[in-house]
């Protein structure tokens, strides 16, 4: 298993190849013999990039940059740069079962028969869930961008989402699966966008018919919910775990709707582990495409770091000090109080009460900065 120790935290100082090295006492609840684990890894850089200033690393970024919040705006490049210094040790994360190439072929031939798309992604990740070929599939057709799971954001987080895709000129729908929020807006909003579709049928001397939406997205984002929401009653097969929709089907939604549901799709190869640890935090790709003790290892590393969060909710919800703030000693701790030394236990329960929204409203992106 690979330890895990934090990425150098301060960006305003030039560092030279440190080795760190956390200890941290723990009992056993079985004997009185003190274990003495060790979670170290050496921060070795090449000399090379030992003399990088972060600082002048962050000005680079930020040149181009409207001046505005560059303190919320540095946490979080600096954020995402710890997970991707977390995330370049571990064994890389890839999932793709053989019913998604299928459906992806399929999917093409099907959108040429729809006249909205519905995109749906996971609010917590927004730019994460979306397919990098989305766009050279859907070319021109009209399209609608849900951002599910909004309880699980704050209100800060959704309206800055909202300005942003407001302002990339894309109509975008805030929506809870689970609780059918924004499904009613949504029904009406794809309706009303295909409006002309009968308006041109009828000039042709053809019959009205049906306005044919889409929903595609990521795997366990919530697009089966969603649909049963809309419908009000069990269609399509829902279940919080990726993979569950393994086939295309269209349902009629009323006299003037009929909705697409889709299996979830991903690229075939996932080359940003960046972003691959995001959808194994937030369930939405395979469990058995990672380990989840590394992944919940680097979710407590990440919570630790996160002003929302941080070591007194880590505490408050186990009773438990995140010593040096290295994941792994703290797995290791709460295996041995709640589940008899068993660290993949130990793990399930951190990434399940981070997705059940235990630490709170987390996002785990912001917009990108114009």
């Amino acid at each position: 298993m690979v330890s895990l120790a934090p990425a150098p935290s301060t960006p305003f100082f030039s560092y030279s190849a440190p080795t760190l090295s956390f200890r941290s006492k723990s009992y056993d609840k079985f004997s009185s013999t003190r274990i003495l684990r060790r979670c170290s890894v050496s921060c070795s850089i090449a000399s090379k990039a030992s003399s990088i200033n972060w600082n002048e690393k962050d000005n680079i970024y930020i040149s181009n940059k409207a001046p505005l919040d560059i303190p919320q705006r540095n946490n979080w490049y600096n954020l995402d740069a710890d997970l991707q210094y977390w995330a370049r040790s571990l064994r890389p994360v890839q999932w793709y079962p053989g019913h998604i190439a299928k459906t992806e072929k399929e999917l093409k031939t099907q959108i040429k028969l729809m006249d909205v798309v519905i995109e749906v992604r996971d609010a917590r990740i927004p730019m994460t869930t979306s397919h990098p070929l989305m766009d050279s599939w859907l070319s021109n057709r009209k399209r609608i961008l849900v951002l599910n799971r909004e309880d699980m954001i704050s209100s800060a987080d959704r309206n800055a989402w909202a300005s942003f895709f407001t302002s990339q000129g894309v109509k975008v729908v805030f929506s809870n699966g689970q609780l059918g929020m924004g499904s009613l807006k949504l029904g009406r909003l794809a309706k009303s966008l295909a409006v002309d579709v009968n308006v041109k049928r009828r000039a042709k001397g053809l019959l009205p018919r049906p306005v044919r939406a889409g929903i595609v997205g990521y795997p366990n984002v919530g697009k089966s919910s969603l649909i049963n929401r809309l419908l009000k009653r069990r269609l399509c097969p829902a279940a919080p775990r990726p993979g569950v929709t393994r086939h295309l089907k269209w349902v009629r939604f009323g006299k003037d709707l009929e909705l697409l549901d889709s299996p979830g799709i991903l690229p075939m190869r996932i080359n940003d582990q960046v972003a691959a640890i995001k959808l194994a935090i937030c369930d939405d790709i395979g469990e058995r495409s990672y380990d989840a003790t590394d992944v919940a290892a680097i979710l407590v590393q990440l919570l630790l770091k996160l002003p929302e969060v941080g070591p007194e909710a880590i505490y408050k919800r186990y009773k438990i000090k995140a010593d040096g703030s290295c994941g792994k000693i703290f797995i290791e701790k709460l295996a041995f109080q709640l589940f008899n030394g068993d660290n993949k236990h130990a793990a399930d329960r951190i990434l399940s009460d981070f997705r059940k929204g235990k630490f709170g409203w987390i996002s785990l992106e912001r917009p990108p900065w114009q």
